[in-house]
């Protein structure tokens, strides 16, 4: 049985106006897929094609419009208050800003001792202890418990980011953008940790992401959004090797190649030339596309 199993996901968004009748906004629209445990499942478009409102969604940090979400069987949107926050210890998020997810008033004992706080976890002295040991398992130092945010750079915040998210030990972690505010150098830094401790602490991933290139690396799956749909999805080499989707090739087609010698080859997308509406079939065994 699948960890994560996401079914006809939607989120839709009423804008009210003064003088005309509301708009409602597809932001997510029938979304469905599973993540296996210890996966590590990418989930890849443009800026506003509802990749990180389907993760908010998972977690119900943003309350979805219909489908259903399950964790292990069980069916996360049916829950009430105190059973997710229950559940929430199992199901973490490292957000894409490390500067504006840390707050800026608290130390770094504070902030990775306060999910321990929230879910009264162990006693203080323990919560102390525990923080130690994230800091060691993200690669800083125990002397960083006493510093703010702003002493560190932005590689360092994002493992306290990443520590933080692990303080109550969860098994499925929704890393947004985990690396895209971060120079080159240090984001091969954090995806190397982030490989590290899935393998040592059994972690399942939902990475999401608009760079294909990282995406292609780390993932075994990926689904491809466009305008709130999941337009492709297949293992992670079969959709780079023979992509279905048209806006899937367009995609591919703008990573940029590191041999200059190779003129590139880009290929535009045209909306009216796909069918929003088709179903997302089966073309080869594991291969889906809205084609």
């Amino acid at each position: 049985m699948p960890l994560i199993e996401v079914e006809g996901l939607e989120k839709r968004y009423r804008q009210r106006t003064l003088w005309r009748a509301p708009r409602v906004t597809h932001a997510v629209r029938d979304v469905s897929f599973s993540i296996a445990a210890g996966e590590t499942f990418g989930l890849v478009g443009e800026s506003g094609s509802g990749k990180t409102t389907t993760g908010r969604c998972l977690l119900r940090l943003i309350e979805p419009s219909a489908g259903r979400v399950r964790f292990n069987g069980e069916d996360v949107l049916a829950l009430d208050r105190r059973r997710l926050r229950a559940m929430r210890r199992q199901m973490q998020m490292v957000f894409q800003d490390p500067y504006a997810s840390l707050n800026p008033r608290h130390r770094v004992a504070a902030i990775l001792t306060e999910p321990l706080d929230i879910h009264a976890v162990g006693t203080p002295t323990w919560r102390l202890a525990r923080a130690t040991e994230l800091l060691e398992l993200v690669g800083l130092d125990r002397s960083a418990l006493q510093r703010y945010p702003h002493e560190f750079s932005g590689g360092q915040r994002q493992r306290i980011g990443i520590a933080r998210a692990l303080a109550l030990e969860p098994s499925f972690i929704v890393a947004d953008e985990p690396v895209s505010a971060l120079d080159v150098s240090v984001q091969a830094q954090i995806v190397n940790l982030l490989g590290e401790l899935q393998r040592q602490l059994s972690l399942t991933y939902l990475f999401i992401s608009h760079d294909l290139r990282l995406v292609r690396h780390i993932c075994t799956r990926v689904a491809v959004m466009y305008r709130g749909r999941i337009v492709e999805l297949a293992p992670t080499a079969a959709l780079f090797a023979t992509a279905r989707h048209p806006y899937t090739r367009a995609l591919l087609s703008a990573v940029p190649i590191p041999d200059p010698d190779i003129p590139p080859q880009r290929i535009t997308f045209d909306p009216a030339s796909v069918d929003p509406d088709a179903p997302l079939r089966e073309v080869v065994p594991g291969h889906f596309a809205r084609a």
